[in-house]
């Protein structure tokens, strides 16, 4: 008889500890921190930006309604299903983005990156910066396997971010996500243990 497969990160490692802050080695400039309560706004605001609309596809939401997903993503955080971050100043700063990982199989081993900055955020490099910070921590802390990210072809900076971050183009997914305009091919990028880190955007 055949055993089963191990899980390759045990139930339990996310939820038994709190969601971790990071900082982003920017002078000070930004953090990765859990969203808050009173984020709602932002979030909110989020949706009226028509890059993060057009890639993302967040649809629109009232305050009311960016604060019961703000909670949703504490829970899915327990239920070791996602894990989201917003990426802000240091302190009561609001957030200038979003950064996280869906589509969580800690049995499984994988996940996959969602991400976007607000037009105040972007020219820093941050998303860049925050990309290696959350894999360092899903493939060296928790134990993760393979991490992937996916975009339109017609986004260039996402494709970029995705390359600077460490995650080598695997190939394209033909028509692969319905966007307000049609059917998009999808870059496919993936970075798996053991792949070298990229050396001039290091986490701290």
């Amino acid at each position: 008889m055949i055993d089963s497969i191990p899980a390759v990160v045990p139930a339990g490692r996310m939820s038994d500890c709190d969601q971790p802050v990071f900082g982003l080695g920017l002078g000070g400039g930004f953090e990765l921190r859990p969203w808050r309560e009173d984020d709602a706004e932002v979030l909110a605001e989020s949706c009226g930006d028509a890059d993060v609309q057009r890639w993302n596809r967040p649809g629109q939401l009232t305050l009311e309604e960016a604060g019961a997903k703000i909670e949703a993503w504490r829970q899915r955080w327990v239920a070791e299903q996602a894990a989201i971050w917003a990426i802000a100043p240091p302190g009561e700063g609001g957030p200038v983005g979003l950064i996280g990982l869906g589509d969580m199989d800690l049995h499984g081993g994988s996940a996959e990156f969602l991400y976007w900055l607000l037009p105040r955020g972007r020219g820093h490099g941050v998303m860049t910066r925050a990309t290696v910070r959350i894999s360092r921590w899903a493939l060296d802390d928790l134990g993760l396997h393979r991490l992937r990210i996916t975009h339109s072809v017609a986004n260039p900076a996402s494709c970029q971010v995705a390359t600077r971050a460490g995650f080598p183009l695997e190939g394209t997914m033909r028509s692969a996500l319905l966007h307000a305009d049609g059917w998009h091919d999808e870059h496919l990028h993936a970075r798996v243990q053991g792949d070298p880190w990229p050396s001039s955007h290091g986490a701290p």
